[in-house]
């Protein structure tokens, strides 16, 4: 496989398991060295981390408390003191949740937008002055949500619409010397599958669901793309949006 990414250092955001766990690892097969946020996943971090280092690339996995500013400013100068610089920064992290729009509390609402919205703000915001120097790139990971109204999960679809909105802007603010770019996974199913899945699949032009890996080579073509496509959603939803 080409390394195409050798010598750079990428960050995912919650990728102990996963989507980010796949994405971490499709990043190191092209040769970067990768960092990996996790909040209370430490066994299988340390796993991902063993995963990753058998590509012949460096890893750290480091505790991150994406609600707590404090704990973010952290983690960015860990990645910076072990690796000495960062070229790509994948805003992964993000809870779900399914609720009636009537029964949402405010401590939901915020929570939601604490992790999905704020936290990639503020990662970004602490990566801008290495990214900056190293010419490098953000992608955020956002949502097929973000994109369509689901009536019952009305503060995760607004916290991935603001997430679509959020790099839009970083890409016009912080261009040339930063791209970014978002992702927006569709259904994504991993193991067993759901009663509720396979009608999605049905439902779907390609007539599955996505996987991992799909998002994966999604963020392998932005971190390996020309540094000239900035601002770009991409959904990886197998058409089930249109």
């Amino acid at each position: 496989m080409d390394k195409l990414l050798k010598g750079k250092t990428v960050l995912v955001t919650g990728a102990a398991k996963r989507i980010g766990r796949t994405i971490a690892l499709a990043l190191a097969e092209r040769g970067a060295n990768v960092a990996i946020t996790y909040l209370g996943s430490q066994p299988e971090a340390a796993e991902t981390v063993r995963a990753l280092a058998a590509h012949d690339v460096d890893a750290l996995a480091v505790r991150c408390d994406l609600r707590d500013p404090e704990s973010i400013e952290a983690t960015m100068s860990a990645v910076i003191e072990e690796f000495g610089q960062l070229d790509l920064l994948v805003n992964n992290a993000g809870i779900f949740e399914s609720e009636a729009l009537e029964n949402i509390s405010v401590e939901q609402w915020d929570s939601m937008f604490a992790t999905n919205t704020r936290a990639p703000f503020l990662m970004a915001k602490a990566a801008h002055p290495h990214l900056r120097a190293a010419r490098g790139r953000i992608l955020n990971i956002g949502s097929l949500g973000g994109l369509h109204p689901w009536a019952t999960h009305a503060h995760y679809c607004t916290s991935k619409a603001a997430l679509h909105m959020l790099s839009q802007t970083m890409a016009k603010a912080w261009a040339p010397e930063i791209s970014v770019n978002c992702v927006a996974p569709g259904m994504i199913v991993q193991g067993e599958v759901e009663e509720a899945y396979e009608h999605f699949a049905r439902k779907t032009p390609m007539q599955r669901n996505g996987t991992a890996h799909d998002v994966a080579a999604a963020a392998v073509f932005f971190a390996t793309a020309p540094h000239f496509i900035t601002g770009q959603l991409l959904a990886v939803d197998g058409g089930l949006g249109l």
